[in-house]
């Protein structure tokens, strides 16, 4: 087997790492009375430092589709005497408006984007990484309530899949990869990342493989935004969050990739030429060198910070 393809499970005990933990929670300039959300909790990081930034008359409303977050984020507080209410729900930041409403909230002083996915997600089995052979799930939420990367590659059309790699992974070798895809599935059905990594590379160059990243790097994100739908999720999520900002509260957003910050950029862009508050990044906030090195991950993040009027 490849040796990208190793059983290699040090993921399993990898400790998730909060990308620009400090600067991210700063930029809130958080009350201790503040209404705050956490809309992606992800290991619970950002959401333990927002806790401790609250006091007894604050209200922390914590978010994440996978039940497993939930968990961490109780366990983050569990031990903890004092502190804000919390308000913990299990879904989709998209669905922010109607999650307010359920918990009472009219309007919030701060909110966090962190739009990473998690280390915890490659020890969940579903496919997220192309270094270990798993189903191709990809779900951050329960994976028998929607669609998956498996039902994509086996049914979409050869176009679509083109279209899905090029738009949503910026994949230079769309077209081909597509065609490789149906063309493997008439033989098989496409069940595995084992089998995905091997037709992406038998669809590539040769010097395509020999770079710093995978050659399935791209084709794999494309999938995992496209079974999350995450761009429609951030930008219906981002909406709801500027439609419910109490003055002079802020949003910050951490994007991951090009096609996710554009997105960020442009909405902010465009409310605050609408009057709706003030960009307060010009240009993003990066992570520093001693960041990117303790943690190779944060290389690509970008916070981008917007203050309602």
């Amino acid at each position: 087997m490849n040796s990208l393809l190793m059983q290699s499970r040090s993921f399993e005990t990898k400790k998730h790492e909060s990308v620009l933990l400090l600067g991210s929670i700063e930029a809130l300039r958080l009350r201790s009375d503040a209404t705050v959300v956490d809309a992606t909790i992800g290991g619970a990081g950002h959401f333990s430092r927002m806790y401790e930034q609250l006091g007894a008359e604050g209200m922390l409303i914590g978010i994440d589709a996978d039940a497993d977050a939930i968990e961490r984020a109780k366990k983050a507080i569990a031990e903890s005497a004092l502190g804000p209410r919390v308000h913990l729900v299990e879904g989709n930041f998209r669905n922010l408006s109607a999650i307010l409403d359920d918990a009472g909230v009219e309007g919030i002083d701060g909110i966090l984007f962190d739009l990473g996915w998690s280390a915890f997600h490659l020890s969940r089995g579903r496919g997220f990484s192309f270094q270990t052979d798993e189903p191709l799930v990809m779900t951050y939420g329960n994976p028998e309530t929607g669609m998956t990367a498996r039902d994509i590659l086996n049914t979409a059309r050869e176009e679509e899949l083109s279209d899905i790699l090029f738009t949503l992974g910026e994949e230079r070798f769309a077209r081909a990869i597509a065609h490789a895809i149906v063309e493997a599935r008439t033989h098989t059905p496409i069940e595995t990342t084992a089998q995905l990594v091997s037709i992406v590379e038998a669809a590539t160059p040769t010097w395509y493989q020999h770079r710093k990243i995978n050659p399935a790097t791209k084709t794999f994100q494309a999938l995992r935004i496209a079974v999350n739908d995450e761009l429609g999720a951030v930008r219906e999520g981002m909406e709801a969050a500027l439609s419910r900002m109490n003055s002079r509260g802020r949003i910050a957003v951490i994007s991951f990739h090009s096609i996710e910050d554009r997105i960020v950029k442009n909405i902010f862009r465009d409310a605050a030429h609408a009057g709706r508050g003030t960009l307060i990044t010009k240009k993003p906030i990066v992570p520093s060198v001693r960041e990117c090195a303790k943690n190779p991950r944060a290389r690509s993040a970008k916070l981008r910070v917007f203050e309602a009027a």
